[in-house]
């Protein structure tokens, strides 16, 4: 009783001291006294609180979180962890195993394992699927539970149980992350003759150099036409983005330009010297293409360079200073706002925020609108069925087991077709006549994309993707009419 009587009069002062001060306008405290407030709370909180609070969720992820949130929604305080994960992002390396995974709700599948690295030494194979992360089963964890765990598990070392077909038991190993090569251009093919691709998954300090080296292997000015992608790119260094729009647009010409609160407006322009490729561009954007990615397709649709082609990009269109902070932390802040050569903010509408500061006469729309909307491949149930079940990859390390190694010239036949629907049959997935008739060459090219991923590697299964890709395909097409 005397212990409630304590809290109580704590609170009640606290309350009396509040409607008695002399800031009665939250709005215009200045921050010594909520400061002190905040001070003052946490004591209570210390005191009476029937658990303890901990100093680091309540304040280090709550109130600095919350505060942050005040601002804009890409304006974060970093742990120290997370801060060392940001830099990592910034090169071309970061920790990892070296091993290429297909993720599904409860279930992960080896795709390939990058030679020398932990995976490639530990003995891991295509086809393994992982059942255990240090001992956390993962056959009930969602697809974002299961990224999220597989991030975590780069930083320390991890012990995986495996299941590997034709194999009794399972397997286990222990393996401890190494720095491995993550490429941001990640891949160099052909379309059509003539007719080249790449595709840029991040903007690093190398990524102009790598870009330009992927098109002179294509074959440079030569070409016919280059299909750049940036779909799922979500920016990087923003130097290394205006680098890479350089090399299609002549000097001088804007590239960007940058306006904020404390901020000179200032125009960044391509180099005098530079010398730019000529030949037919379409880029390929999605609703996961971002910031510096958005700024190199802004800057090319803007100057006629380039056709755009997928659909409006995501709207993120913030200048981010990183400042490192005591004990290994780090702060991302919003300074200033990205313009493109048009003149429009490509940042989308905030509910609250530093945007608003700008004065803008109307509100914007965000993004980057391409010239031709296209969608990505449409979902039927039984595809989905069948991406869910882990199907295809599992039957794939099945069939290759059996049959041993194919090369690049194999083909999905109608018999080895039959071959998955029954081992479809087996699994419990027995679509009609009406459902698998129309999805017929999707299946066919799915399987060939497995098969290719596990036995060629993951690149070439990707090239397979794009021969059926709806979007890379009108890209072709405008190159066509453009040639």
């Amino acid at each position: 009783m005397t212990r409630q009587l304590v809290v109580g009069s704590l609170l009640c002062g606290t309350f009396c001291f509040a409607a008695s001060s002399a800031c009665e306008v939250p709005e215009v405290c200045g921050v010594e006294e909520v400061i002190r407030r905040v001070t003052e709370l946490y004591g209570v909180l210390e005191l009476a609180a029937a658990s303890p609070p901990n100093p680091y969720e309540a304040i280090w992820k709550g109130a600095i979180q919350g505060m942050l949130r005040q601002l804009d929604p890409h304006s974060v305080f970093l742990d120290p962890d997370e801060f060392r994960q940001l830099q990592e992002l910034q090169t071309s390396t970061q920790k990892g195993f070296g091993t290429v995974v297909s993720v599904m709700p409860g279930r992960v599948v080896v795709l390939q394992t990058v030679p020398g690295t932990p995976s490639a030494r530990a003995g891991i194979e295509p086809g393994d699927e992982i059942l255990a992360i240090n001992g956390i089963p993962l056959q009930w964890l969602s697809v974002e539970e299961l990224v999220e765990l597989l991030s975590r598990s780069r930083r320390q070392q991890v012990r995986l149980q495996l299941r590997r077909v034709g194999r009794e038991g399972l397997i286990e190993v222990t393996m401890t992350p190494e720095q491995v090569e993550a490429p941001s251009v990640d891949l160099v093919c052909f379309l059509a003759p003539g007719i080249g691709y790449v595709r840029v998954k991040s903007f690093e300090a190398e990524t102009a150099v790598r870009l330009k080296q992927a098109i002179e292997k294509l074959g440079g000015e030569r070409l016919a036409g280059l299909v750049l992608d940036l779909r799922d790119n979500p920016g990087g260094l923003m130097d290394a983005a205006l680098e890479v729009a350089s090399l299609f647009l002549e000097p001088g010409k804007i590239l960007v330009s940058v306006r904020g609160r404390n901020q000179v407006k200032q125009t960044i322009t391509v180099p005098e010297g530079a010398r730019p490729y000529r030949f037919p561009l379409v880029v390929l954007v999605d609703d996961r293409t971002a910031s510096g990615a958005e700024i190199v397709a802004a800057a090319l649709k803007d100057h006629q360079r380039a056709k755009l082609v997928g659909m409006r990009t995501y709207g993120k269109g913030l200048v981010q200073s990183v400042y490192a902070l005591s004990e290994g932390a780090g702060l991302a802040l919003t300074t200033a706002y990205y313009f493109t050569p048009g003149g429009y903010s490509i940042q989308r509408p905030l509910r609250q925020g530093q945007l608003r500061q700008l004065g803008e006469a109307e509100p914007v729309p965000g993004g980057v609108q391409p010239d031709e909307v296209v969608y990505p491949e449409p979902t039927t149930r039984l595809r989905m069925a069948l991406e869910a079940s882990g199907a295809f990859p599992l039957f794939a390390a099945q069939w290759l087991r059996a049959h041993g190694p194919i090369d690049d010239g194999f083909e999905v036949t109608s018999s080895l077709l039959d071959e998955f629907q029954a081992f479809l049959a087996v699994r419990g997935i027995q679509p009609s006549v009406a459902e698998w008739s129309p999805e017929r060459e999707w299946i066919r090219s799915r399987l060939k994309q497995e098969l290719f991923n596990q036995a060629l590697g993951v690149e070439r299964g990707d090239q397979v993707a794009l021969e059926r890709d709806p979007q890379v395909l009108k890209a072709l097409e405008v190159l066509t009419r453009a040639g």
